[in-house]
């Protein structure tokens, strides 16, 4: 009988849906998986990364029984009465990998096709950050505090990256919606900085990589490109 093979740590899969999020956002898919732990998605953004890890995670699985399946039905093994046993129970597990492929892409696309259709009909905002706003924005995005010298008075914003913004810039930051201050904390015990809705937006916005519509990929004879291939 042939040995079980187990799954090994891979680089992340590669989903059909990958070239769509990235022309729909402006960023790779890396860049966008790093996002939601550094705070800087909004809840639409954050919820179709989620999404698009659980499809990533599922592609693996399809990936896995796919190649199991090649192998044992390569020529190595003698063909007996196991090795058919064994072809027959990875075919089941492949379609049950494949169904649960197909329906994160679904999932994925539910959350998908919203943000495409606000990318395209909404206008590019004639307002940009400063390469020093995105800078403090991104660094408040991982948890900063404002703080004031008890001996001299002086208020200063730090970090949890260790990176000081002067409260000047802060100010601006805040009059122009994209930062608030928790007040019910006092400034000499350090009053918690976060992005608000609109300065997750702006930066995500401001961070767009400035790349043409990604191609499309021809859909399969049979297939809508939005649509999961369907077996049969």
């Amino acid at each position: 009988m042939p040995p079980e093979l187990a799954p090994t740590p891979a680089r992340r899969a590669v989903s059909p849906l990958d070239h769509r999020l990235e022309a729909a956002t402006g960023h790779d898919i890396d860049t966008l998986w790093a996002y939601p732990d550094r705070g800087v998605l909004d809840e639409q953004h954050a919820q179709l990364v989620d999404r698009h890890r659980e499809l990533a995670k599922t592609q693996t699985g399809v990936t896995f029984y796919l190649c199991l399946l090649n192998r044992l039905s390569s020529g190595e093994f003698d063909v007996d009465g196991s090795l058919l046993t064994r072809i027959d129970r990875t075919a089941d597990q492949l379609e049950k990998a494949a169904d649960a492929r197909d329906a994160a892409a679904r999932a994925v696309l539910a959350a998908l096709e919203p943000i495409e259709a606000a990318a395209a009909s909404t206008a590019p905002d004639p307002q940009q950050l400063s390469t020093d706003d995105q800078a403090a924005l991104l660094a408040i995005a991982g948890g900063a505090k404002l703080y004031e010298h008890l001996l001299t008075g002086r208020m200063s914003v730090t970090a949890a990256s260790g990176t000081r913004i002067p409260h000047a810039k802060l100010r601006r930051l805040e009059d122009a919606g994209l930062v608030a201050r928790d007040t019910a904390h006092p400034v000499h015990a350090g009053q918690p900085v976060a992005l608000t809705d609109a300065g997750r937006t702006a930066l995500f916005a401001a961070r767009r990589s400035p790349t043409a519509q990604a191609p499309k990929v021809p859909a399969r004879p049979g297939t809508s490109p939005s649509t999961p291939a369907q077996r049969r």
